[in-house]
């Protein structure tokens, strides 16, 4: 039997697959990027035919780099952009509108009136969530009342709901299977994460129609099969996951107090609490880690909205930079003795300060300050963002220990942004040889359900590091740094 496994990594600003070999050694790829839409302030949408394209596209050329056929390729793992949010006809396969991405503020005033209404409590003990317009739910209940006549649609079941995961499943089997995993289904404020089911109150609550949602599965699980004429022979889809939840398992977190931090478009940092579901006192989530053989591993999440996304604005707004890794060589050069701070809440703040109003301000500029300044402000404030989910999340849960953060995504290949998050920390930052921890934690659920890949304990075993960050920051310098910074975020927060 064939061992080689296709992930999809649908991102936020590309989709990329990827062939894993039977060592688990990338074989092949092809990435793509697709187009952003920002309608209003706030606002942001993708085209979901566009994403559709990149996926098949990026299969495509992933099986051609690796020099394989679908016939060689046991199975297929997803992990997509959580959150983001599509409703499609049943009966066509068309989106009735945009998809709604994670980082849209739209539903921010809906979010304050169910607020002020007393229901988060209800909603958080349900869900392990907040009412933040970065969820589905809202997302669903404006595509339903702002689409026309998209409610009555939905209501006689014509209409259905998915996030990416969903979607590609949908397209990927030709319509025949209509269905997402629990970590997904654990973002849309919809789902009780402790019955493990859709939740009839919230979804009440929402004025979401019960017809539009998928089926919810474990995160390696039977999701259907590939049209055979998309690429030359059917095959399994065996494993999903959102993408944090993905790279939990890339990351091998699989005990828990073991803890990963993503630095993607955005930063998630999740730690995984085991069977013991932590209902957080400091304003991170309560989530669904992964739920494997029935079996399901909570964890605390924060999410920062904006870190590498602070970095294509240097690039593509600001024009500072050519190419993101200059970035960092850039940020080199500064002078030492100015104190700039970035805070870059160009969508809003996420964890744990939670304000959706929020905007991006760079504090402590000089006639002396220039590009090089703005760069290490970019990069530092990644580096503060996560300082800041670490201490909510020692507050929350005691029994976690000594922290060492296990790292990835593509601001982790900057070793002068790496060792500030180590110095920041006052903690180890673990790189791993494979970079790609999101495809391949899809990868393994997909391989692990198909049985030609390793259980999770082996699995565990071969994850490899490839450099240890320790921190060398005067701890006396660590505090000043951190002051600064937190009277930046005050200021932001007040502003």
């Amino acid at each position: 039997m064939t061992k080689y496994i296709l992930a999809i990594d649908q991102g936020t600003t590309s989709t990329r697959a990827i062939v894993f070999a039977p060592d688990r050694t990338i074989a092949g790829s092809g990435q793509k990027e697709f187009t952003q839409y920002f309608p209003q302030d706030g606002w942001v949408e993708h085209d979901p035919e566009e994403i559709w394209d990149s996926v098949v596209w990026a299969v495509k050329t992933a099986l051609k780099s690796a020099k394989l056929t679908a016939k060689d390729i046991a199975a297929i793992g997803i992990t997509n952009q959580r959150e983001t949010t599509l409703i499609w006809d049943r009966a066509t396969g068309k989106p009735i509108h945009n998809a709604i991405v994670w980082q849209d503020r739209r539903t921010a005033g809906l979010c304050a009136k169910l607020r002020k209404a007393g229901h988060e409590k209800i909603v958080s003990k349900k869900t392990g969530l907040l009412l933040d317009p970065y969820f589905s739910g809202t997302k669903i209940k404006w595509l339903l009342d702002n689409v026309k006549g998209a409610r009555k649609r939905a209501e006689a079941g014509e209409l259905a709901f998915g996030t990416i995961d969903s979607f590609l499943i949908w397209q990927l089997t030709g319509g025949k299977v209509h269905a997402t995993d629990a970590t997904n289904a654990s973002r849309t404020l919809l789902f009780n994460i402790e019955s493990n089911e859709w939740d009839k109150a919230l979804l009440k609550l929402l004025d979401v129609p019960a017809a539009l949602l998928p089926e919810v599965k474990d995160c390696a699980d039977d999701f259907g099969v590939t049209e055979a004429e998309l690429f030359g022979a059917a095959i399994p889809i065996l494993g999903v996951a959102g993408d944090q939840h993905a790279a939990t398992i890339g990351q091998a977190c699989f005990a828990p107090g073991m803890l990963k931090s993503t630095y993607g478009t955005g930063c998630f940092a999740v730690l995984n609490t085991g069977a013991d579901l932590v209902r957080s006192k400091n304003r991170l989530l309560t989530t669904i880690a992964y739920r494997l053989d029935g079996k399901t591993t909570y964890a605390l999440e924060g999410s920062i909205f904006i870190a590498g996304a602070a970095v294509q604005w240097i690039r593509d707004g600001l024009k500072l930079v050519k190419e993101a890794k200059e970035t960092g060589p850039l940020a080199l050069t500064a002078d030492p003795s100015q104190n700039v701070y970035m805070v870059p809440a160009f969508v809003g703040l996420g964890a744990p300060w939670w304000d959706a109003e929020a905007r991006g301000a760079i504090y402590g500029l000089t006639r002396n300050s220039g590009p090089a300044e703005i760069a290490k402000a970019a990069l530092e404030a990644v580096c503060y963002q996560t300082r800041d989910l670490l201490e909510a999340m020692r507050k929350d849960w005691k029994a976690g220990g000594e922290t060492v953060l296990r790292v990835d995504g593509g601001m982790v290949a900057s070793d002068w942004t790496m060792q500030f998050l180590a110095d920041i920390l006052d903690a180890p930052v673990d790189r791993p040889v494979i970079l790609e921890t999101t495809a391949l934690g899809a990868a393994w659920l997909a391989g692990y359900r198909a049985g030609v890949w390793p259980d999770a304990k082996a699995f565990g075993e071969s994850w490899a590091r490839d450099e240890r960050f320790e921190p060398k920051m005067a701890a006396a310098e660590r505090k000043r740094k951190v002051k600064g910074w937190d009277l930046a975020v005050r200021r932001t927060l007040l502003s």
